[in-house]
């Protein structure tokens, strides 16, 4: 029999494959890492394309016509990804966040939301089914993901001025079609609507009061996000990073806030309100306030590879047990032997090391595993 041809896009981050444990246990419904982190949170990438070239995520001097994406056949199906996330439940998990690259570009999405939207915690409860997108086409998905279960949506809107929105997705596309986007969401009921700003000193960040502005006095609720050194494409420095402090202060100059109380154990995002009762903001400082302490969250790769922390450099290669003779006990047992050996905390020995605090291996880019 002829050799398998792996495509060589597979073989581009480190991967093991998992180990399954001779005794299996089953999972419990709670599982925790080194640390005494629970597993709550899976993040679940659809694609590795999108159709913005966003110099944070997919600049596109790396990201070319000649970039060599994922072939459809390396992609965990539908049923795949239903079925893992149905063993990640299992362990404690009861938040789901479909992301891409832009998951709106998976063909069909609306359809793996309809099945994903089915399941249920071990004492019965749905889940919370969320989804990060650029909005680009989500006038027309709008009303279909709705109907299929999705509850949430959060959208990645950088500017509110056309041509610096324009400059920053490095793709012409124009900012109203995303606030079309946003009007479409908020119509059919994909509520609370979260909008999420990446800022970069001296690109955007004269945009923060303008989208404050815009938002303020809706149901929406902007978010504030540090430019991360994710991956190794995005030329990241620390002198383009805006601390949250300092986001917080400009903002309180023209609309005054205060912090509020977090929704959730792990929450990614510190909370603050407008003094007038206008709405509310938060802001994401995994730069300059790591979050890692209370970190419940977990990703898997377009095609099939768990990651254990946004910076990682390793994955476990899940996929290798879906494909393979593997019952749904022992691939739960080895997600449950992942995560109890997990001691990731890349930002808060960034923090307290600097750059050195990396391993030197190469990690994952942002678009392979979703923010």
């Amino acid at each position: 029999m002829a050799d398998k041809v792996i495509p060589l896009a597979d073989h581009r981050y480190a991967s093991t494959v998992p180990v399954v444990p001779a005794i299996i246990m089953p999972a419990g419904g709670h599982v925790a890492d080194t640390l005494g982190r629970p597993l709550r949170d899976l993040r679940i990438s659809v694609t590795d394309r999108c159709n913005f070239r966003c110099s944070y995520c997919m600049p596109k001097e790396v990201f070319d016509k000649q970039y060599q994406f994922l072939p459809h056949s390396s992609l965990l199906s539908f049923e795949e990804i239903t079925r893992v996330a149905r063993l990640f439940v299992a362990h404690g998990v009861h938040k789901i966040r479909l992301t891409g690259g832009e998951p709106l570009l998976r063909k069909n999405i609306e359809v793996l939301v309809e099945m994903l939207s089915a399941l249920r915690t071990p004492s019965g409860e749905p889940l919370d089914l969320t989804l990060t997108t650029n909005a680009s086409v989500l006038a027309k998905k709008a009303q279909a993901l709705k109907d299929a279960g999705l509850q949430r949506i959060t959208v990645s809107l950088d500017a509110l001025d056309d041509a610096i929105f324009r400059r920053m997705n490095d793709a012409d596309f124009p900012v109203a079609e995303v606030l079309d986007g946003i009007a479409a969401a908020e119509r059919v009921g994909l509520g609370p609507i979260k909008v999420n700003m990446v800022i970069k000193r001296g690109t955007n960040d004269d945009e923060i009061i303008p989208l404050a502005r815009h938002f303020k006095g809706s149901p929406i609720i902007l978010r504030f996000i540090e430019y991360m050194d994710v991956g190794a494409t995005n030329g990241w420095r620390m002198d383009e990073v805006l601390p949250s402090a300092q986001v917080i202060a400009r903002l309180n100059e023209v609309f005054p806030v205060e912090a509020i109380e977090p929704n959730c154990l792990g929450e990614t995002a510190e909370r603050w309100r407008y003094r007038d009762g206008s709405g509310e903001i938060g802001v994401i400082s995994s730069v300059t306030q790591a979050f890692c302490h209370d970190c419940n969250r977990a990703r898997l790769s377009t095609e099939g590879k768990l990651y254990l922390c946004l910076f990682a450099s390793q994955g476990h290669d899940l996929r290798a047990l879906l494909r393979g003779s593997y019952s749904d006990e022992q691939i739960a047992a080895a997600i449950g032997l992942i995560w109890q050996g997990r001691a990731d905390r890349y930002s808060e020995l960034r923090g307290a090391f600097g750059a050195e605090a990396g391993s030197g291996q190469r990690r994952v880019e942002m678009h392979y595993i979703g923010g």
